[in-house]
């Protein structure tokens, strides 16, 4: 058994999708990334679920990387993202991981996920979020003025082809500092990783194929499970990067009343990419979650790690 992470291509819901795998355990870990990020962003993660007897599977979401790319922001709605989720469960059970599944998602990714998890496409033992709040708490927070000025992007997304010109500039330089320019640690993104998320929006389609999650899901009204959601009875682990400057900490207030076992750790002085950005805490937070001990907080960590 390898705990290298490889790729292959993974057929599910009738697209293609290029997949980072890590790890030949029983129990599967699916993991979908945010925008505008990739499977690259789990590169920290991955060997931490296979470790601990997973097959890890961390995808291109739909319309990124080499991935199906699909046409049309029709092609883009949430119904389409979680038969993706469903469809990949099914394709890692034909391929005889058979176990329990757990369910890692950050940005979108985890808009997804809560929405799959909501649904209850299919079942779950655990779910693990990362700075994406429960959809319910999302619709509360969006009316406030402190979150519309965080969420503006989002209007300015949903405009034709201006976005795509704006983003693609000086071969995506946007794009990387996306990244750089919100990373409180700005040296885990040195210029070769912002280069492979800059080179994956400069993929010919990409781009309007990432701006069409936006325009797809925020141009109508919520479903109905964020506007009058069924408790969740998944085991949830929410870790959230206190220094997101696109979604406010107060998004988090509340979780604890819409899921049954509910466990929150809180990352200060850490950006919205808090996988990337602070792998080591996380990675001490799932491993530790996974393992049925406590979750340690952030300064935990540090004081085991100082002495």
């Amino acid at each position: 058994m390898t705990n290298d992470i490889h790729t292959e291509f993974v057929e599910a819901n009738g697209l293609r999708f290029e997949t980072d795998m890590c790890g030949e355990g029983e129990k599967l870990a699916l993991l979908l990334h945010g925008f505008p990020e990739s499977k690259f962003s789990w590169r920290h993660q991955l060997p931490v679920f296979a470790e601990r007897g997973y097959t890890a599977w961390a995808p291109n979401l739909r319309g990124y990387g080499q991935s199906s790319r699909p046409l049309g922001k029709e092609n883009y709605t949430l119904d389409h993202l979680t038969d993706d989720v469903a469809g990949l469960i099914d394709a890692a059970r034909a391929r005889g991981v058979t176990g329990p599944v757990t369910l890692v998602a950050h940005d979108w990714g985890g808009a997804i996920a809560w929405q799959f998890v909501l649904q209850k496409k299919r079942p779950l033992e655990r779910f693990i979020v990362m700075n994406l709040p429960h959809p319910a708490l999302f619709i509360k927070g969006a009316r406030t003025w402190q979150q519309m000025k965080k969420s503006w992007y989002i209007l300015f997304f949903q405009i034709p082809w201006l976005p795509e010109k704006v983003t693609l500039a000086n071969r995506a330089r946007a794009i990387g500092e996306a990244f750089s320019g919100m990373a409180i640690d700005k040296s885990r993104f040195p210029a070769e990783v912002t280069e492979h998320y800059r080179q994956n929006a400069l993929i010919p389609g990409a781009m309007t194929a990432m701006m069409n999650y936006y325009r797809a899901n925020f141009s109508g009204g919520a479903p109905a499970e964020w506007t009058d959601p069924p408790m969740v009875d998944v085991p949830t682990l929410m870790i959230w990067g206190e220094a997101d400057t696109a979604l406010g900490k107060e998004l988090t207030y509340g979780t604890d009343k819409l899921v049954t076992d509910f466990t929150l750790r809180y990352l200060p002085e850490v950006s919205h990419w808090v996988q990337q950005e602070a792998p080591e805490k996380v990675n001490a937070m799932i491993a530790a979650w996974l393992e049925g001990k406590p979750v340690p907080e952030a300064g935990e960590i540090e004081a085991t790690r100082a002495a």
